[in-house]
């Protein structure tokens, strides 16, 4: 088996775990390789492993069975855009705080890991969102698992966004931004600004607006089946455009395409994980004194 372990900047405290993860993939006689993020990261905190091999053409990922992902939610949002249309399974350990994505704690490594070797996980296929545009956008990495999101870029008057679903006009969003979220993102930023949450086997898009200024739009669930296009004014020559956690400035004259990208990010989910536990245990419900 060949298995691929990503990560970037982790704490010291980490260490321990880091060890005994690779020692558990070397009792199994796994081919081990790390990215160059993750083997920086390693030589940062002095940490020598031997018999491990650092994967520099990407091209080797057709190779590899799973690709493990140690940090938190971010790190995970990276190693998807690492994998790309690759489609390797990810496994999420999670060295963060709220864990929505990489839902492995420290504790569990070698529980999870004796799992994944018993084959007593699922594959969890996420939608994921692309974005189009009349000039190159994102150095091609034009996806994202989370959300496309358009914003004002300083802090000068909020901005006017024209959308369209399947050509078909929708609204003008006079706001500070507007967010396109997968069922993934719907517990992210979309959240934060007053988005429902989707489950993650819904196939539908949340558009969900950023500070809007007419307090009676409200967010709306579209198929993902759609495409969207926006047309952006405002008094600044430039706004901002983000995927996940990458961003990039454009001007008025770009043209917007968004829409489900043709290939999702597969996530390793073993047989105790449920959505809805997590949900509850992320967001404390019914973390009351009466319960």
């Amino acid at each position: 088996m060949n298995i691929i372990i990503h990560g970037i900047d982790f704490q010291k405290e980490f260490i321990p775990h880091i060890e005994q993860l690779i020692a558990i993939l070397k009792s199994r006689k796994v081919r081990i390789f790390f990215t160059e993020n993750f083997s920086n990261s390693l030589k940062k905190l002095a940490i020598k492993v031997e018999d491990c091999e650092i994967l520099y053409s990407k091209s080797l990922l057709r190779e590899m069975d799973f690709i493990i992902s140690i940090g938190g939610d971010g790190t995970l949002l990276d190693t998807v855009c690492f994998v790309g249309d690759i489609e390797v399974p990810i496994v999420g350990i999670n060295t963060g705080r709220l864990g929505f994505l990489a839902t492995i704690a420290r504790n569990e490594i070698e529980c999870a890991m004796k799992k994944l070797f018993d084959g007593a996980y699922t594959i969890d296929s996420r939608s994921l969102v692309s974005v189009s545009s009349d000039i190159p956008l994102f150095n091609g990495l034009n996806f994202g698992l989370n959300e496309f999101t358009i914003h004002k870029r300083d802090t000068s008057s909020m901005i006017t966004v024209h959308t369209y679903i399947d050509g078909k006009y929708l609204n003008s969003y006079w706001a500070d931004g507007l967010i396109v979220a997968t069922p993934t993102g719907s517990t992210g930023y979309s959240l934060s600004c007053g988005g429902p949450l989707i489950s993650p086997n819904a196939r539908n898009f949340v558009i969900t607006p950023v500070s809007p200024h007419n307090l009676n739009v409200r967010p709306i669930i579209v198929s993902d089946e759609s495409e969207m296009s926006f047309r952006i004014e405002g008094r600044s020559e430039k706004f901002l455009i983000s995927l996940d956690s990458r961003s990039t400035p454009i001007d008025a004259t770009v043209k917007l395409h968004v829409k489900k990208a043709e290939f999702s990010a597969k996530l390793v989910k073993f047989e105790d994980y449920n959505f809805f536990d997590t949900l509850r245990q992320k967001l404390n419900w019914g973390f009351d004194m009466r319960n």
